[in-house]
C-alpha cells in the first residue's frame, strides 16, 4: 500500500494547531481589503477581531481562491517523496477551487506518472469541512488506503451536516445571498435566518426566526432531527463563529446538554477571512453527522 498525504485548503477553518499536529499541507485562499491582498493565513497576520471590525466599519473583502500554480506548489513536493496525494477541496457550489485542483492533478500526475492525486470536492465549507477532513485524517490512521479512503469520503461526505444563523445581515445582502428587501426588514424585524448547505454545497436559507435565542432553539431542534444516533451520538460536533463567540459557547452548551456522548466537547473554531468576508461578523455555524442531505 503506498504512503499517500491529505491536504485540504485554509477554508477548511480550522486553526493552526490541528493543520500542524495533524501535519497536514494546505494552500491559502486571498482576500483583498482597503487596496491590500492578504492570505488567508489561518489568522497569523490579523486577528478575528480585528477583521470583523473592519467589516463592521464598511470594509468589503474580496476573495480570491487557489490557483492552478498554488495546487502544482502544494503537490510536488509530497509526489517527489514518492508519496500520493489526496486533496479535500472547499464546495463547488460556493466556489470553483475544485477545477483548479484538477488542473493541477494532471498536471502532476504527467509530471510524475508513477504517483496519484486524487481530489474531492466535499461539498463543504468553513469548519464542517474541516469535519470531513477530520473524517478523512480519522480514516488514514484506522489503515484505510488512499483508494478506500477517498471511496469513503465520496459516500459519506453529504452526511456532514452545516446548519448556520446570523445576527447580521450586512454581508449576506451585499454578497446577494439576501435581497436588499428581506434584508431591510429582516434588520428591523430582529430576524435572525437560519440557513443549511444543501446536497449540492449550496448555501440555502431555511428559517426566519426573530432573535437570536430563537435560532439556537430551532439550530437545536434541527440538529436533534437529522443527527446520525440521535441522542446517543458520539461523534465529533464542531462550531465556527466571525467575531461572535459568547453566542457560539451558548448553542453549544445546549448542545452539550442535549447530547452527552458527544466526541469529546464541542469544538469552536473562527471563520476564516474567506468564508468571514462573505459572512461578516455575527454569523454561528454548526457542523455534525447526519442523515443524507437533501436539497
Amino acid at each position: 500500500m503506498s504512503e499517500y498525504v491529505i491536504t485540504c485548503c485554509s477554508t477548511a477553518d480550522m486553526n493552526r494547531e490541528f493543520f500542524e499536529k495533524n501535519h497536514v499541507p494546505f494552500a491559502m485562499f486571498h482576500y483583498q481589503m482597503d487596496g491590500t491582498d492578504h492570505p488567508d493565513d489561518l489568522y497569523t497576520s490579523i486577528s478575528p477581531k480585528e477583521f470583523y471590525k473592519r467589516i463592521a466599519d464598511g470594509a468589503q473583502p474580496v476573495t480570491s481562491q487557489v490557483n492552478a500554480e498554488q495546487y502544482c506548489e502544494l503537490f510536488e513536493p509530497i509526489l517527489k517523496e514518492g508519496k500520493d496525494v489526496l486533496h479535500l477541496t472547499l464546495s463547488s457550489g460556493i466556489s470553483g477551487t475544485v477545477n483548479s485542483a484538477n488542473v493541477a492533478k494532471a498536471q502532476m500526475e504527467e509530471a510524475y506518472p508513477d504517483r496519484r492525486v486524487i481530489v474531492i470536492d466535499t461539498l463543504a465549507a468553513s469548519s464542517g469541512y474541516g469535519l470531513v477532513l477530520t473524517a478523512a485524517l480519522e480514516n488514514q490512521q484506522k489503515g484505510m488506503s488512499l483508494e478506500e479512503n477517498a471511496e469513503w469520503i465520496e459516500a459519506n461526505k453529504n452526511k456532514a451536516h452545516h446548519w448556520f444563523f446570523s445576527s447580521d445581515l450586512t454581508s449576506f445582502i451585499r454578497g446577494g445571498r439576501i435581497s436588499k428587501v428581506s434584508g431591510f426588514f429582516g434588520q428591523a424585524l430582529n430576524i435572525c435566518p437560519v440557513m443549511n448547505v444543501n446536497s449540492e454545497g449550496k448555501l440555502i436559507p431555511r428559517v426566519k426566526c426573530r432573535g437570536k435565542k430563537a435560532a439556537m432553539k430551532e439550530t437545536l431542534r434541527t440538529m436533534k432531527a437529522h443527527i446520525q444516533d440521535g441522542e446517543q451520538y458520539s461523534g465529533h460536533c464542531y462550531m465556527s463563529n466571525s467575531d461572535c463567540y459568547e453566542d457560539a459557547r451558548a448553542l453549544a452548551d445546549m448542545i452539550e446538554d442535549a447530547f452527552p456522548n458527544l466526541k469529546g466537547k464541542v469544538k469552536i473554531y473562527d471563520i476564516g477571512t474567506v468564508i468571514g468576508s462573505h459572512t461578516g461578523p455575527g454569523t454561528v455555524a454548526l457542523f455534525f453527522w447526519g442523515d443524507e442531505r437533501t436539497l
